[in-house]
Formats: C-alpha cells, structure tokens, sequence
C-alpha cells in the first residue's frame, strides 16, 4: 500500500505528540511491506529529503512573506505540501491513502482528496474544546470549525481512546462507526542498552533524595500547576525528595514564581526539554513518575514511564484513566486535586512492595497492549475500509450516473415517438 502522511511535526521537529507517533507508526508500517512517504514542516537545518529508515520524508519550507497571525502561517504550510504531493504524484503516481494528522494539515488532505479521487484517514490527536475547556474566541472557533470539517470530510477517522471517541461523537455528531479507537504506542526498544546512571542521576538530586518526576509540555491542561501545589504535603511526609520537571512550554515563568511562592526552591528542578535519550535516562533512574493532566486524550509519555520500569501517577482523566487500573499497574489522582496528588505519590513511596508490583503489573501490560506492531496492523486495516468504502461509492456513483443515463435516453427516446406519432397523425 502507498501511504502519504500529513503532519506539521517530525522528528527532528517536536512540537507534541504527533511527531513521536508519526515516525514510530511511518517505521513499523514500513517493516510490514508498505510505501509510506511523509510530507512535513522543514524548520532549521533538516534535509528537504532524505529516506529515514525506509520512510520517504519530504520538508517544506513555509512562504517567505510574513504571516499575519499563526492562522494564516497553518494555511500557507497546507498550500506548500498540496503543491510537494502534486508533484510527487505527478512522478510517482497516485497514494493508495492520505493520513491527516490533527486540524493543522486539514486542508492539504482534503484537497488532495478532491483533486485525486484518494480515500483520507484523519488521527484526531486532541481537540482545540478539550484543550481549553470550551470554545472561547474565534482563533479557537476556527480551529474548532477546522476540526469539525477534517472529520467531516474524512473517510474514516482514528482517534487514540474511547474517551476520544465519546468527544468526537459529542462535539461533532459523527457516526459510531466512523471512528475507529487504536491507543498510540511506545518503541519497544527505546531501553535498550540505557540501565539507571547514577552520575546522570547526581546532576538533579541527591543519592538519599527520591526523584519524582513529570515530562511533557509546560501548558495548562497538563496540569504540572497541580503537581507543584501537592509538592508541600509530600515533602511533609517524605523530606527527602526532588521533583524533576522536563519539558518547556508557555507556564515556564509561572511556575517557577508558584515555585518562589511556596519556598521549595531547592526542592524543584526545571530540566528545560530534555534530548530523547537523556529523557530515557531520567525515566530510568527516577523514583516516581506524576503525569497529573487536566485533560489528555491519551498520554504516551505515562506508557513510556510505565514501561520502564517506574511506579507511574496519573490523573484520572481521558485516555490516562483508561490506560492504568489504579493500585495494580499504576496510581490514580482525582484531576485538579493536589492533595489527591500527594497522597497518591506518598503511598508509592511508603509501600515498596506496591511499588514493586505495580511497577512490573504496568512493563507487562505495555508490552502486551501498546505494542506497534499490533497498532501498526488495525491501522492498515482502518486504510482498508477507507479504500473499500471509497471504490463503493465510486461504483455508487457511476451506476446512478449509468442510471440516469439510460432514463434520459428513453425518456429521449420517448419524446421521439410522441413527436413522430403526432408527425403521422398531421
């Protein structure tokens, strides 16, 4: 199958989680016999082209001219990679299928849908409503306006959990049967060779301090806010303790004053956007992971924790509280609640033997469960039902345009007659 992926992230370029996702399911897809080309955003000095492990992955620059807001940046990149898919067609011929990843691609795809007659498969990753708990100005109407109409347009959507699903069905009334749920994955090598370091490990904490820590985007619904307020009533109960906060993101300087506010100035250690194995390596040598979202549509980054090995928090909510059964693989918090937050982090560090079990309950269930090899597979059968529905309804149309071909010829015909019995009867 020849398969075209739409994203504005790729590594090098991380912005979010789709970049992560994009490259591992572009690999396995690649391992399992198919052509899988990638059309993405070209920032600093990546290659306009290179082939990343047999993915073909195209860059685009965005137009030189100055864009007016962040809006009309989005549409610009979309005319640059339907004018970079044209001219790969026009070599290589037609995609099989297009993969649209999130509103920020939309139009591309669904242009490229319409010009070539392609099936479209959108991955919603998360929604401009869930993000901001509602729709409030119209940068965010339009982007919510976007997402409405990628769904719309696409010929089956994926989302990464049920949670997911019931959002797509009530924000934009889509049919059950559209939206297929397949969670997203981890590498399953990504340890391989990485053990706990305990000289990496002396650069943020002491040898008798336990390291709690959070990775990701330093924004609102990530709740981090929440895990910095729970950060007193654990210190209460375990002194001896350092949290680690990797990742950069618009709240930087607000938390770091909450930090000041509170007094825990050397409790707390803001890493900055930590480099994939250095991420690796803190996964591996921390304590305790807390991944306390106030609202996550999945959450890779709590699988990544889990599966290496460390007794993993996480907030209630979406596509957290689907993946970690609270006191067998992971803990849960209440979302929002820092004291849900402490007491829940406490526990693990009271009880080392729900630690320890909880820790190896969640390695297995990774493995089992989010798997890309498994991910890779429902996701070729989702392209499947695309393409059949697409020829279904090509067939579709042609027989109602054979149809009604055939009913204006006789109805043609019939005028004939008429005109030529009046002729006889004159």
């Amino acid at each position: 199958m020849k398969i075209l992926m739409l994203t504005w992230e790729y590594p090098p370029r991380i912005v979010g989680g789709i970049s992560k996702v994009v490259y591992d399911l572009s690999g396995r897809l690649i391992k399992d016999g198919h052509e899988v080309t990638v059309i993405t955003y070209r920032e600093g000095n990546a290659p306009y082209f290179q082939v990343d492990k047999g993915v073909k992955v195209y860059r685009v620059d965005n137009y030189m001219i100055n864009s007016n807001n962040f809006i009309d940046w989005i549409l610009q990149l979309n005319f640059k990679m339907i004018a970079k898919a044209a001219e790969i067609i026009s070599k290589e011929g037609k995609f099989d299928v297009v993969h649209a990843h999130d509103w920020l691609v939309a139009n591309a795809a669904k242009a490229l849908k319409d010009a070539y007659n392609i099936p479209m498969c959108a991955t919603i990753h998360a929604t401009e409503s869930g993000r901001n708990s509602g729709i409030h100005d119209d940068t965010q109407r339009y982007i919510n306006d976007t997402e409405w109409m990628l769904t719309y347009e696409a010929t089956e959507v994926i989302v990464n959990s049920n949670y997911m699903k019931c959002e797509m069905q009530r924000l934009f009334g889509l049919p059950f049967e559209k939206v297929s749920v397949i969670p997203n994955g981890i590498n399953m090598n990504m340890y391989n060779g990485i053990e706990k370091d305990y000289d990496f490990r002396r650069k943020f904490a002491a040898d008798n301090e336990k390291i709690i820590m959070y990775a990701g985007r330093l924004v609102y619904e990530k709740g981090v806010q929440n895990l910095i307020s729970a950060a007193p009533k654990i210190l209460s109960g375990y002194n001896d303790t350092k949290f680690v906060i990797a990742g950069k993101g618009g709240m930087m300087d607000e938390l770091r004053a909450q930090v000041d506010y509170l007094g825990i100035q050397n409790k707390v250690y803001f890493t900055g956007q930590l480099g994939y194995k250095d991420l690796c390596k803190m996964y591996k040598t921390a304590d305790v992971a807390v991944f306390p979202s106030t609202y996550e549509p999945f959450g890779v980054v709590a699988i990544e924790a889990m599966y290496a090995g460390i007794p993993t928090v996480v907030s209630d909510v979406g596509g957290l509280d689907e993946i970690v059964s609270h006191g067998v693989d992971g803990m849960k918090a209440y979302a929002g609640n820092a004291n849900s937050i402490a007491d829940s982090v406490l526990a693990v560090l009271y009880d080392h033997r729900l630690a320890d079990n909880i820790a190896k309950n969640a390695k297995a269930k990774i493995k089992a469960k989010y798997n890309w090899n498994k991910i890779a597979q429902d996701t070729h059968f989702v392209y499947q039902k695309a393409i059949c529905q697409t020829m279904a309804e090509k067939q579709k149309h042609q027989l109602e345009q054979e149809k009604a071909g055939r009913t204006k010829k006789a109805r043609t015909k019939g005028m004939l007659l008429a005109f030529r019995g009046r002729e006889a009867l004159a």
